[in-house]
């Protein structure tokens, strides 16, 4: 079977789902929409489908004709808020958008099921297609476990894998990954920090929580610095920062949320030890009282080597060798993929998707109002995800 052709027809197809799917971009766990637009992608497809109880995911399971294994394929489906600054004429209207290119996830991994559900009579096994809500910061790979998605065909997968576009760092078309860490761990870092509110003119007759948070913020990064080795690495951003309504009042609170990345067990125990710490410390030299909170969010994402060396050697068997790049070191980034693979043998693979006419070095990053998302890469992840699973049902 020629998968790739077989993609290649179907990309227009692909291209009015993604469109779809970004005009109604959606947060958190719950995406009603959402859901309704991958069931209608999926209607009428040889598929057993389910969807969550707890949360609005897909599972659909593709019985090929002759017995195997089970391979998992995962697309996450949710958006961020952020309001879209891109100018595409099928910008998102509201103040969330798709900045992270899940609706490219999506819209490929139903490409996948409709490749795959026409040739089942050719596939020696199942393939899972798990279709996740709720990765940006909801634990949603983690709900669907407990609903019981690994088990969705009666037995647990032999490997998963996942995609992942990037809209920047590689030339569009360009697939990455590597064994052993891909991505970091994340936690999250909230700190509120308690004074007494008076008039600006007077904050001796105050306890102003302001500056001692701004102090906590720039604290915590030189604490960091000092205290990490630098090849065992650690970021922390404070993503959001509250205090005040007015110039002339001083408020009684100040807070402050960031995210820490770090890839180590070690590491994260003396995050979570440390970083309360010296907020606690600052707070005290200011008489000011504090609340802060370290929370563990999504653990390091862990490709299996074996399974990674699988997807690689299929990217370049399917699209060249041209379009293979190895990976010296992890992302920074975080995927509660990395909860599926703790518990079945995976790989997460990354996909350039870097608009024409940009530079991967300069081209604005995920998570940006800019990001953008060459949709010509739609065809060559929906083939890589069909090839991957009939290629590794047909090695078990």
């Amino acid at each position: 079977m020629n998968l790739l052709d077989d993609a290649n027809t179907l990309a227009d197809e692909l291209v009015r789902l993604r469109r779809t799917l970004h005009g109604v971009p959606e947060l958190g766990l719950d995406l009603p929409r959402t859901q309704e637009a991958v069931l209608a992608a999926l209607d009428g497809l040889p598929l057993d489908m389910s969807t969550g109880h707890g949360l609005s995911s897909v599972t659909a399971v593709l019985r090929g004709e002759h017995p195997g294994p089970t391979v998992l394929l995962r697309g996450d489906m949710d958006a961020l808020p952020v309001a879209e600054r891109t100018g595409l004429p099928f910008a998102a209207p509201s103040d969330r958008m798709h900045a992270c290119g899940h609706d490219l996830h999506t819209a490929m991994l139903a490409g996948a099921a409709r490749l795959l559900s026409a040739h089942r009579d050719r596939i020696a096994g199942n393939v899972l297609f798990m279709f996740q809500p709720g990765e940006e910061g909801y634990n949603g790979a983690g709900r669907m476990i407990d609903e019981g998605v690994l088990e969705a065909t009666g037995e647990r997968p032999v490997a998963a894998y996942a995609l992942h576009v990037i809209s920047h760092t590689w030339e569009s078309g360009v697939f990455a990954t590597r064994g052993g860490p891909a991505m970091a761990a994340s936690s999250v870092l909230d700190v509120t920090v308690r004074g007494a509110g008076g008039h600006g003119s007077a904050p001796h007759r105050a306890k102003d929580p302001i500056p001692a948070a701004c102090e906590m913020v720039t604290a915590l990064q030189t604490w960091i610095s000092r205290s990490f080795d630098v090849f065992d690495p650690v970021v922390l951003t404070v993503g959001k920062f509250h205090a005040g309504t007015q110039s002339n009042i001083i408020p009684d609170t100040a807070a402050f949320t960031a995210t820490v990345r770090s890839f180590s067990d070690e590491t994260r125990a003396r995050l979570r030890q440390g970083t309360v710490a010296v907020c606690e410390g600052i707070a005290a030299a200011h008489g000011l009282g504090v609340e802060a909170r370290f929370t563990e969010q999504y653990p390091v994402t862990v490709n299996d080597a074996a399974e990674a060396a699988f997807a690689a050697d299929a990217v370049r068997d399917v699209h060249g060798e041209e379009r293979y790049a190895g990976m010296d070191n992890p992302l920074l980034g975080a995927e509660d993929f990395s909860r599926v693979i703790e518990a079945v043998p995976g790989a997460m693979i990354f996909l350039g998707a870097t608009m024409p006419g940009l530079h991967p070095d300069s081209a604005p990053t995920n998570h940006s109002p800019l990001a953008a998302f060459d949709e010509a890469v739609l065809p060559d992840g929906a083939a890589l995800y069909a090839e991957l699973a009939v290629r590794r049902l047909a090695a078990a």
